[in-house]
């Protein structure tokens, strides 16, 4: 029996839904099982359905896509999903708001098939995407928007390894980038990604960019 990776689809433009689920169908390990035209339909959709990803427009009528990932991969959430947010705008005022309750990550509309394929991909692997052509500008923009106060500090100090990788996941590399650029194994990248998650409490790597941005600690 083939395996795919489900998909929920939220947009509230028609057009747009039918490109995304026409892009992502014609991956051969992707298959999209719901559409909704707005957020409330989407957790509702999702709630049901369980996809291995969520894909959602930030902009939608009712509930928007910012509530709509707070409720399905927010931090009380017991059983989380993978959502990925796109927008239109590269500087979205609701991006950070998005990463912050709990999107995996961030794609442009305009990003292309071979990005949104990697990124949910990516999703689906517990692993995150960020375009990375608005990585930078977009988390200085939106570092300072997050809650007032100081940024926690890590559980335990990092090691000089490990502020190598938090910088470059910082810049939006995949594992396979971090790798190359280190010249490290790919399984030791996954590990220290896993260390740095544990020591900021952080849940993935999108919350470690941010964490990155707010301390400073960006490459």
């Amino acid at each position: 029996m083939e395996s795919y990776i489900r998909v929920v689809v939220a947009d509230d433009q028609e057009i747009v839904r039918t490109g995304l689920t026409m892009i992502l169908n014609a991956e051969p390990d992707i298959r999209v099982v719901g559409e909704a035209a707005d957020g409330r339909r989407a957790v509702e959709l999702a709630q049901r359905l369980r996809p291995d990803v969520c894909l959602f427009d930030i902009r939608m009528p009712g509930m928007d896509g910012i509530e709509a990932t707070r409720r399905l991969a927010g931090p009380t959430v017991a059983s989380p999903l993978a959502v990925v947010v796109i927008t239109t705008f590269d500087l979205d005022e609701y991006v950070y708001a998005a990463l912050r309750a709990g999107a995996r990550g961030f794609l442009l509309k305009d990003a292309g098939s071979a990005l949104l394929s990697q990124a949910v991909h990516a999703a689906a692997g517990g692993d995150a995407l960020i375009a990375p052509s608005i990585t930078t500008r977009l988390l200085k923009a939106f570092a300072g928007a997050g809650p007032a106060g100081p940024p926690s500090q890590p559980i335990d100090p990092l090691t000089d390894r490990e502020e190598e990788v938090l910088g470059t996941v910082a810049r939006g590399l995949t594992n396979a980038e971090i790798a190359r650029e280190l010249h490290i194994g790919l399984s030791t990248v996954k590990t220290h990604v896993t260390n740095l998650m544990t020591k900021l409490g952080a849940r993935n790597r999108v919350e470690i960019a941010i964490w990155a941005y707010e301390t400073g600690r960006r490459s």
